[in-house]
C-alpha cells in the first residue's frame, strides 16, 4: 500500500487552548513594553505564523524590526506559555485522540505537523494535552514567517527521517483556516479543512479544499478519505 503523509495544523484543528497563546503574548507585551492591550491583540492571528505575528506586534509597539527584538519577544512569549496553558480550559477538539490513534495504527500513514507555531510553542501546547509524541517531525514558524513556505520544510524532514519522497497526491494538509488550504495547494497536496476553528464549513468550502469536515469526530470518515 502507498505511504501517505498527514501534516496537521495545531490551533483550531487539533486543539483549543482557550487563547493561551494570545494571553501569553499580551502578557509579554505588557512586561517588555509596558503596554496594556486589554484581552485582545490588535492583529488577526488566524492561520498566521508566530513569526509573522511577532513582527506585526513589534510594528504596533513601534519597535524597529530585527532578529534581536524579534527573539526577545518570542523568548518572553515562550516563557509565559507554560503559565497561560493551565490557567485556561485547553482541550482536544472532538475525535482528535481517536483519529491520531487510528492513524498511528496504520504503519503506512505518517503524521507530522505543519503549523504556524514556533517549535517550542507547539511542543508546549501538545505536551500539555498529551499528544506531542504522535508526530514524527514538522515545519514551524522557526522555518519561515510565510505559511506557504512551510510545506517544503516538512517534506525535506520527511525525506531525512523516513527516507520517503511523498507524492503530492499522498500528502494531506489538515487545517481550520483558508491559510492552511492555501499552503497545501502551494505544494500540490490534498487539503482537509475542518471547521473546528473560527471559520464555518461554507467559508472553508469556498476555498475549494479536497475535503471538508465539520469536525473529526467520525474517525472512519477521515480514514476513508486517506485510505
Amino acid at each position: 500500500m502507498r505511504s501517505s503523509l498527514l501534516l496537521w495544523d495545531i490551533d483550531g484543528t487539533l486543539v483549543c487552548t482557550d487563547r493561551a497563546g494570545e494571553r501569553a503574548l499580551l502578557d509579554a507585551i505588557r512586561d517588555l513594553y509596558q503596554l496594556e492591550w486589554g484581552n485582545q491583540l490588535p492583529v488577526d492571528l488566524r492561520g498566521r505564523t508566530d513569526t509573522w505575528i511577532v513582527r506585526e506586534l513589534l510594528s504596533h509597539v513601534g519597535r524597529e524590526l530585527g532578529h534581536e527584538e524579534e527573539n526577545r519577544l518570542k523568548t518572553a512569549y515562550l516563557s509565559l506559555l507554560p503559565k497561560t496553558l493551565p490557567a485556561g480550559k485547553a482541550k482536544l477538539h472532538p475525535g482528535i485522540r481517536e483519529a491520531l490513534d487510528a492513524v498511528h495504527a496504520h504503519a503506512e500513514i505518517h503524521q507530522g505537523l505543519l503549523t504556524g507555531n514556533l517549535k517550542e510553542g507547539a511542543r508546549l501546547k501538545l505536551s500539555h494535552l498529551g499528544i506531542w509524541d504522535f508526530f514524527e517531525f514538522g515545519a514551524f514558524a522557526d522555518d519561515s514567517s510565510n505559511r506557504n513556505e512551510l510545506g517544503p520544510f516538512a517534506l525535506k524532514r520527511a525525506r531525512q527521517q523516513l527516507g520517503i519522497d511523498f507524492a503530492p497526491e499522498n500528502i494531506y494538509i489538515i487545517g481550520d483556516t483558508p491559510h492552511d488550504i492555501a499552503c497545501g495547494k502551494a505544494i500540490g497536496a490534498k487539503t482537509i479543512a475542518v471547521a473546528t476553528g473560527s471559520f464555518t464549513v461554507a467559508e472553508l468550502e469556498a476555498e475549494k479544499p479536497t475535503h471538508t469536515f465539520a469536525n473529526l469526530a467520525d474517525t472512519k470518515a477521515l480514514l476513508r478519505v486517506i485510505l
